[in-house]
Parts: structure tokens; C-alpha cells; sequence
């Protein structure tokens, strides 16, 4: 594929950046209920928000310029945040309009509705509400216009458009006003219903430049091994799809035969997976600095400004923010949609390298522009569709081995572990039905009744 990473000499005794080990080495509701006037109201956080490893949070504290104590403050704020968000946006409908969490320690969660009558229910909830003119299916219908035009013409120089719910607009970024006005000329959007940010920057996927390698491609290439994963009793890991295609062979850190690409996608996405052989064991682990690791809990998905870490084969740890969610980028190699947005710095050679909140995966690195020295911008493919479009199942620290649900209409309606479930779907467990509150993939050790933080009794 064009523009795959280069290959360089290899250096002996490489740390494996991702959650796979030797064998032979150990491995470290309908509508929400009526809303109650008061303080705001406790609810159930993600499992596990609260356990983070100190090198963690001292990435994050010197990465987002935190306090000490601030960071685990920050973790166990977002974890909230998600549940009350996730109960509001069913609670709103189609009025919802998007919600993000700011503040150092992500103390204030606003959520954004089209309707000023709704402002009591988010406050009842601990939120500032914000009305706004267009719901958040207006923004992405906008979104998917411009996803539509990409495909009649070149966007290079508009590589950049996403759904921006705290300015309640789509932005797209542009090396020229004129270059971005023809842009929305050929989707047929109005100027109203768009940001324009005129940016020379041109994200690229993060081609590998120099030695250290996670992980080889075809001896030719290298990435960083993004989560472990399993389909069947199959093991093996998630990384970025721009790494390889389908049957490209990979060796590990340690220059042993590790696996081979079973399925890929890039562009359109940009996901993909190896699956290893019997010398390769899948643990829930994601290595950070000093050896020390993160064991992935699940795959609640974060919110907009909720912090994120990012660990990579080239340049280790580093934190940031999610900017945006369903943002459209296109590289040298073509147009990548749905990808979420970070101020988290990469260098070439982090590709496929894990994005975590806390114990929760995010996504796997795509690409971006700048580096780490100077800053810059990164993108990642989101975890749980890779989960559901390959019918994989994240290897996490409640999770055994097993073949998820199938995605399909006919199986949706009762509970299953392995599904990916977003964010209003209904479900029965047990004779009650349940409503989801935070997009995740279903978790072996957690049913609808015992994570209320994911979901809601209907």
C-alpha cells in the first residue's frame, strides 16, 4: 500500500509497546427517571475508573498540566460524566445535541439540547445545559454530505471535517478559504452550517522513520501493537489498518515469528487485525514507560474533553483531550471516516499503537501532523467498531475468550457478551429490559444489572 512505513535496522532488546507477551514471560431506559432538584446526584461511575497506575497519571499531569491529585480526580469525574450523559441523551431523544466534560479536573459536564424546556432535567442531573440550534443528527447529516462529496473530488486540501458539538457546528479544516468554499460548493452544505479553519497542516499516517520497531510488517515495516483481542479461541491484537493488508506476516520485539494480517481496512477505515501463533499469549495488559502496565477494563467510549493516553513504539506516553468524535481525514492514501480527534502528540511509528481513558480502550493511532516536540494533533480509529465489524472480542481483565454476538437485528434484541452496544439500544436481561447509556463492547463478568454506569432499567 502507498506510503507504508519504511523499514530500518532493527535494534536488539526492544520493549513491545501493546498488550501481547512471550509465553515463556510472565505478563506483569425509555425517558430517565424524573428529574430531583438538589445537589447533583450520585450515579454509578465505569468499573475500574478509579484504578490507574502512577505512570499514568504522571503522564497525564504532565501532559494536560495537572496538579498532583488532580489526574485520578480527573478519571473518576469522566467515569460520571459518561453515565450522566448517557442517561440525558435518552432522556432528550432527538432534541440531544451533543456533551463534553471541561474543566482541569473535568468537574463540568455540559450537555446541549434544542430545547430551553429541557434545561431543568440537565441541571437535575448535575449538568450546565446548552441550547443550541441543530440536534446532533442534523450536525452529522452535514458531516455526511461532506463525507459524500470527498468521494467526488480531491479533499487533500481540505483534509479535515468533523462534527464539533461544543460550537454546534461541523468544522473543516482547509489549507485556503477558497479551497474549503469549494468544498462545501460540491457537498451542497451552507456556510452557516460550517466552521472553517484555515490550517497548512496535512495529516499523514505515521510512517515509521527510524528504528525501535514494536512490531514488523513483511521485515519491511513496523507498527505498534495496538489491544489484545481474540475471535473463537483464536488470539491476536488490534492495530491500524494502514499497517498491513490481509496476509502480510509480522515478527515481534524480539525478531520471533509472531503472526499473520487476517483482515484490514484502510482507507474508509483505518482498522485492522493479526492473528498470532501458539509462542504469543494475549493478556489484557498495555505497556507503559519504566515497564510499568495498564490492564484494560472494557471500552466505554469518552466523552468530548475527557483526557486520553496514547502509548507508542517511538515516543512512549503522552495525554491529551478528545476534541472531536466522527471526524473524516484525509491522507496522501485516501479519505479515513469516523475517526475521533486528540491534542495527544505521535511521531511516525506509534500507528496502531492503544488510546486509553483511564482502563478503558479507545481506539487505536491512526495518523495526525506535528510531533512531539512542537505538539500537534492525532487521530485514532475507535476500538468497538473494529470489535464489531472483525467479531472481535477485547481481551480485558473480566473477559475470557469467547465469540461475540452477532450484529445483527435478529440476535439484538437479548444481552449477549462480545456485542458492541451503543449508546439508546434496548435490551432484555434476565425479563427486564435495559437501555444503554455509553457506547462499549458487553463484557463477560458485566450484565445490565450489575453496571448500572452502562445501563439504565427501562
Amino acid at each position: 500500500m502507498v506510503g507504508r512505513h519504511a523499514a530500518r535496522s532493527r535494534r536488539a532488546a526492544l520493549t513491545a509497546l501493546g498488550a501481547l507477551v512471550l509465553t515463556a514471560l510472565p505478563s506483569a431506559a425509555s425517558a430517565a427517571p424524573p428529574p430531583v432538584p438538589g445537589p447533583r446526584p450520585a450515579v454509578a461511575r465505569t468499573p475500574d475508573a478509579a484504578v490507574a497506575p502512577a505512570r499514568l497519571l504522571s503522564a497525564m499531569e504532565r501532559d494536560l498540566k495537572l496538579a498532583p491529585g488532580q489526574a485520578a480526580a480527573r478519571l473518576v469525574n469522566e467515569a460520571e460524566a459518561g453515565t450522566r450523559a448517557g442517561m440525558l441523551r435518552n432522556t432528550l431523544g432527538d432534541r440531544f445535541a451533543g456533551a463534553w466534560v471541561s474543566g482541569a479536573t473535568s468537574a463540568e459536564l455540559t450537555v446541549a439540547t434544542t430545547d430551553a424546556a429541557d434545561t431543568a432535567a440537565i441541571e437535575a442531573q448535575g449538568a450546565e445545559a446548552a441550547v443550541v440550534d441543530r440536534n446532533l443528527a442534523e450536525l452529522r447529516a452535514v458531516k455526511e454530505k461532506l463525507d459524500a462529496a470527498a468521494v467526488r473530488m480531491g479533499t487533500r486540501q481540505t483534509p479535515v471535517w468533523s462534527v464539533d458539538v461544543k460550537a454546534n457546528r461541523v468544522a473543516v479544516q482547509a489549507t485556503g478559504k477558497a479551497l474549503a468554499k469549494a468544498f462545501l460548493a460540491v457537498a451542497g452544505v451552507s456556510d452557516k452550517d460550517v466552521d472553517v479553519r484555515v490550517s497548512p497542516d496535512q495529516p499523514r499516517v505515521l510512517e515509521d522513520l527510524v528504528g525501535g520497531d514494536a512490531f514488523y510488517i513483511n521485515d519491511q515495516a513496523r507498527c505498534s501493537i495496538g489491544f489484545s483481542v481474540t475471535k473463537d479461541e483464536q488470539q491476536g491484537f488490534a492495530t491500524a489498518g494502514h499497517c498491513g493488508d490481509p496476509g502480510a506476516t509480522t515478527t515481534g520485539f524480539n525478531e520471533a515469528a509472531q503472526g499473520t494480517f487476517q483482515a484490514s481496512t484502510f482507507p474508509g477505515k483505518d482498522m485492522a487485525w493479526v492473528a498470532v501463533n501458539s509462542g504469543w499469549t494475549a493478556t489484557p495488559d498495555v505497556k507503559a514507560q519504566d515497564g510499568e502496565k495498564i490492564q484494560i477494563a472494557g471500552s466505554v467510549e469518552a466523552l468530548v474533553g475527557a483526557s486520553v493516553c496514547r502509548s507508542g513504539s517511538t515516543t512512549g506516553w503522552h495525554c491529551g483531550t478528545v476534541q472531536q468524535h466522527d471526524t473524516s481525514v484525509t491522507y496522501p492514501e485516501g479519505t479515513v471516516t469516523g475517526l475521533t480527534r486528540t491534542t495527544v502528540c505521535a511521531e511516525p511509528g506509534d500507528s496502531g499503537g492503544p488510546y486509553v481513558s483511564g482502563t478503558q480502550a479507545q481506539g487505536t493511532t491512526s495518523g495526525g501532523s506535528g510531533d512531539c516536540t512542537n505538539g500537534g494533533t492525532t487521530f485514532y480509529q475507535p476500538i468497538n467498531p473494529t470489535l464489531s465489524d472483525f467479531g472481535l472480542t477485547l481481551k480485558t481483565t473480566s473477559a475470557a475468550s469467547q465469540t461475540p454476538a452477532p450484529q445483527d437485528n435478529a440476535a439484538a434484541d437479548a444481552w449477549a457478551a462480545g456485542r458492541v452496544y451503543e449508546v439508546g439500544t434496548t435490551v432484555s436481561f434476565d425479563g427486564v429490559r435495559y437501555r444503554c447509556l455509553q457506547s462499549h463492547q458487553a463484557q463477560g463478568a458485566g450484565s445490565p444489572a450489575s453496571t448500572p454506569a452502562l445501563w439504565q432499567r427501562v
